[in-house]
C-alpha cells in the first residue's frame, strides 16, 4: 500500500519550488505543467519538470507530472516527454471518457514509458462524474482518480460553501466509481491557504467520505493533511484488538465476537487490516 495522504501541486516553471519539494513531507508531488505555467514558459517548464522527475532526488515521495489537457497544443509533446522521463505517473486533466484513457495509454506506450509510469485521471466535469466508472475501469494502467473540484464547481455554476453541499453528488459518484474498480481516489484542493480550520474541516470530511488523501496547493497544508488522513493511535489500537479478538474466536470455534461491546464481523476485520496496513506504510508500525 502506497500512502497518498498529501499530494502537493508544485509549479513546474519555478526552480525554487521544485527544489523545496525535496524537503517537504508530502507523500506525493504533482509537478505541474498546466495551470501553474504561463503559455510562453511551457517548453522550458517541460524540460525542467522531466529532469526533476527522473533525477531520483525526491526520496520516497511519489513524483508525478501533470501534463496539459488533451485539447491543448502542448498535450502531445508533454506526454512524449513525460513518457521518456518515466515518473511514477502522468496526471491528465479533464479526462471525460474511456476512449481518452485508451488514447493516453497508447501515447505512453508509443513514447516508451516504463511499466511503473501509471495514469492518474483528473475528473472535473459533469460528464466525467456521470462516466466516472467507465473512466476508472478503462485501463489497469490507470490507478488513481483525482478530483478537480474547482473546475467541477465552475461547470455546475456552484458556490464554494462550507461542507461543499453543491459538490456532494459528484464526489459521491466518483468515490463509488473508484471503489467499484479498485482505484485510489484523491480529494480536490482547498483554495484559502490562510484558513487552516476550514482546510482541516474539509480534510476530515474527505476522510469520512472515504477519500485516500487530498491534493494540496501550499506546503503549509501538508502536515495537517498527513495527520488527518493517517490512522490515530486509538484507531491502530482498536484495529489490533479487533483482529486479535476475531482470530481468537475463530480458533475457539465461537460464532459471536465483540470488542468494546460491539459485535465484530468480517467487514470490521477487513477495515482493521486496512488501517494497520496504512499505518505500516506511513511508518507507524502496527505490530
Amino acid at each position: 500500500m502506497k500512502p497518498r495522504r498529501s499530494v502537493l501541486y508544485m509549479p513546474g516553471a519555478n526552480e525554487r519550488a521544485l527544489e523545496k519539494a525535496k524537503t517537504l513531507p508530502a507523500d506525493a508531488l504533482i509537478l505541474d505543467l498546466e495551470d501553474a505555467v504561463a503559455p510562453d514558459a511551457k517548453e522550458a517548464a517541460r524540460e525542467r519538470v522531466c529532469a526533476a522527475a527522473s533525477s531520483g532526488d525526491y526520496g520516497s515521495r511519489e513524483v508525478t507530472i501533470r501534463v496539459n489537457g488533451l485539447d491543448t497544443e502542448w498535450h502531445d509533446a508533454d506526454l512524449r516527454a513525460a513518457a521518456a522521463a518515466g515518473p511514477a505517473a502522468v496526471v491528465v486533466p479533464k479526462v471525460n471518457s474511456a476512449a481518452e484513457v485508451h488514447n493516453i495509454e497508447r501515447a505512453l506506450e508509443l513514447g516508451g514509458a516504463p511499466e511503473h509510469t501509471k495514469i492518474w485521471a483528473m475528473v472535473e466535469t459533469p460528464v466525467a462524474m456521470l462516466r466516472a466508472a467507465e473512466i476508472a475501469g478503462a485501463s489497469e494502467r490507470l490507478t488513481v482518480l483525482v478530483m478537480g473540484t474547482n473546475d467541477l464547481a465552475k461547470e455546475l455554476h456552484a458556490e464554494f460553501v462550507p461542507g461543499r453541499a453543491p459538490l456532494l453528488g459528484g464526489l459521491s459518484l466518483a468515490l463509488l466509481a473508484a471503489r467499484a474498480t479498485g482505484k485510489v481516489i484523491l480529494d480536490g484542493v482547498y483554495n484559502d491557504v490562510k484558513d487552516l480550520s476550514g482546510f482541516e474541516a474539509e480534510c476530515l470530511q474527505g476522510r469520512q467520505f472515504g477519500f485516500d488523501g487530498k491534493t494540496l496547493i501550499h506546503p503549509g497544508q501538508v502536515e495537517p493533511c498527513n495527520r488527518i488522513f493517517a490512522p490515530s493511535a486509538e484507531e491502530i489500537d482498536r484495529s489490533r484488538r479487533i483482529i486479535a479478538a476475531f482470530e481468537e474466536a475463530q480458533a475457539a470455534g465461537k460464532g459471536v465476537v465483540t470488542v468494546d461491546g460491539r459485535m465484530i464481523e468480517n467487514l470490521h476485520v477487513d477495515n482493521a487490516r486496512r488501517v494497520l496496513a496504512l499505518a505500516d506504510a506511513i511508518g507507524e508500525p502496527a505490530s
